[in-house]
């Protein structure tokens, strides 16, 4: 979901558009228009602006009071004395970055023309469970290359598929020249650890290949007024069995913290499908919907407005766990070993 909607000022009306994609899960509401109070250009009205954007469109406040304590409240208080008037734009984007950084969400970014303003706490705070030395090891360099996917036949008879983004685009044609080629194996690995994400219509037309029915995999909402609490109803999102070549026999999906946005919807959609496994660590979440708005200065914020939830209801934006908890051990490493594909193995090997 790194792709975002952008808008153009318009004062005083602040309008919002929801990315090109959910126009199709929510047609009863593609705009929400909100007339904000103007501010003025100077370091305490672009405070203003941001916190401003941030607690009347973030779709997360209330969730992240419950969750980790967040008081969007006295976060303004807290970094209002922080703000001068006498301060330079280094220091104003420091101070405003630290703020957005509260809300714990790597769709969160602040961005003016010297940097951006980011928070990857969220996968640099744990164990990476990953080594691309090691991914290059089990590819080996006969790998075969279809898109964005390299994919190769372990000497075990096993599928190896190695997805490590979902920004380009993967045709019918390449999905299904890939699982024709790998019909003969007992059971295919996707190994999507380290994926940050990228097109949802590209992560979902992936995991259609992995059901022959249609499935319920969660609910998505929006907001609907300034206040934490205003959304509509739940809105159902369902997988549509691909209609290219299907994979019919066991699937391993391989996790980690670095799995985000795109990746963790596409790890949500394919724990509901029927012979797949996931095994690894915990996703990274970032469930938001993405949208952008702009402060007087002309600085871009992005931000989460749109929530999304698995199949039960239950809010998925700090990560996924998996079927199978695996980390990738030292000692495994110091032999070559990648302790999630030999694990994967183990269990598509095994009846």
């Amino acid at each position: 979901m790194n792709t975002t909607v952008t808008r153009p000022v318009r004062r005083p009306w602040r309008c919002l558009h929801v990315l090109a994609w959910a126009c199709l899960l929510l047609p009863c509401c593609l705009m929400s228009c909100v007339q904000e109070d103007e501010q003025p250009d100077t370091p305490t009205g672009n405070f203003e602006a941001l916190w401003q954007i941030i607690d009347e469109h973030y779709c997360f406040l209330d969730y992240k009071r419950e969750a980790i304590g967040l008081d969007w409240n006295a976060v303004h208080t807290r970094y209002k004395q922080r703000i001068s008037p006498k301060m330079n734009n280094l220091q104003l984007f420091e101070v405003l970055s630290e703020m957005l950084a509260e809300l714990q969400d790597g769709h969160v970014n602040l961005y003016a023309s010297h940097d951006v303003g980011r928070n990857w706490s969220w996968y640099e705070d744990y164990p990476a469970n990953f080594s691309e030395e090691l991914q290059e090891a089990y590819l080996g360099t006969d790998y075969r290359i279809a898109a964005s996917l390299k994919y190769r036949i372990l000497p075990d008879n096993i599928g190896y598929v190695v997805c490590a983004s979902f920004m380009n685009s993967l045709g019918d044609g390449n999905l299904s020249e890939v699982l024709h080629y790998l019909r003969t194996c007992d059971g295919i690995i996707i190994d999507v650890r380290n994926n940050g994400g990228g097109d949802l219509t590209t992560a979902e037309k992936l995991a259609a290949r992995f059901t022959n029915e249609r499935i319920l995999t969660g609910y998505i909402c929006h907001k609907t007024g300034r206040g934490h609490s205003d959304f509509s109803d739940l809105q159902e999102q369902w997988l549509e069995p691909a209609d290219g070549v299907r994979w019919q026999k066991r699937a391993v999906v391989l996790t980690n913290r670095h799995c985000y946005s795109a990746t963790n919807n596409f790890v949500r959609d394919m724990k509901r499908c029927p012979h797949v496994t996931v095994l690894g660590d915990q996703t990274g979440g970032g469930s938001g919907l993405p949208f952008t708005s702009e402060l007087p200065n002309g600085w871009g914020v992005r931000f989460s407005a749109c929530p999304m939830f698995d199949a039960d209801k239950q809010q998925i934006e700090f990560g996924i766990q998996p079927h199978v908890r695996v980390s990738l051990t030292d000692e495994d490493k110091q032999q070559g070993t990648d302790t999630h594909i030999e694990a994967a193995r183990t269990l598509l090997k095994s009846k």
